[in-house]
């Protein structure tokens, strides 16, 4: 059920870049976006099965892409009960940009080690760690460059849109980010 092409490491990381980024696009027909309490757990796993499932379909092994559907619904869950919020889909309150870019950070960090642990169940142990890692890093990354270009566009533009353009760009770097290293998962 390989989808991807070869073993070219470039080839693989823009496929998951697409899935990623077009998972979050398919997303935003099923579910609102809007600030921490409008998102709850429903909606976080709808976003997750949603973003999950192309991902999986890259996957070598059709077990390999039912785990990572389940791990990745089980994180985004996760984080979306104990108050972390579905990241991918909240909008900042803060109109400060310090405390969003580092409030950003921290979310993202934690967020993003959420997800990458409950993935964990998915993949090989031995690459575990790494992909942990990698998802806290591209997170703690992507949430305040996509956070903070929202807040400026929608200030600029007296627009929310500009907001839902900052998510967009941060499910962009998270597919990029973590693009470079899911060739490994294969």
């Amino acid at each position: 059920m390989p989808f991807a092409p070869g073993n070219t490491r470039f080839g693989f990381a823009l496929l998951w870049t697409l899935a990623t980024f077009g998972g979050f696009l398919l997303s935003l027909l099923l579910i609102e976006v809007g600030e921490k309490p409008d998102i709850g757990l429903v909606e976080a796993a709808i976003g997750g099965f949603a973003i999950a499932l192309p991902q999986g379909c890259l996957l070598k092994q059709p077990i390999f892409c039912i785990r990572w559907i389940w791990s990745s619904l089980l994180g985004w869950s996760i984080i979306t009960v104990i108050g972390i919020g579905a990241m991918g889909w909240i909008v900042p309150s803060t109109q400060i940009l310090p405390q969003r870019i580092l409030s950003g950070a921290i979310y993202g960090a934690l967020g993003g080690f959420g997800i990458g642990l409950a993935q964990w169940l998915a993949i090989p142990q031995y690459q575990a760690w790494r992909w942990i890692l990698v998802c806290s890093a591209s997170w703690a990354v992507a949430i305040p460059v996509g956070s903070t270009i929202g807040m400026l566009l929608h200030h600029w533009t007296q627009l929310f849109f500009g907001e839902v353009i900052g998510l967009a760009i941060t499910w962009l770097l998270v597919g990029i980010l973590t693009g470079i290293n899911a060739h490994k998962l294969r």
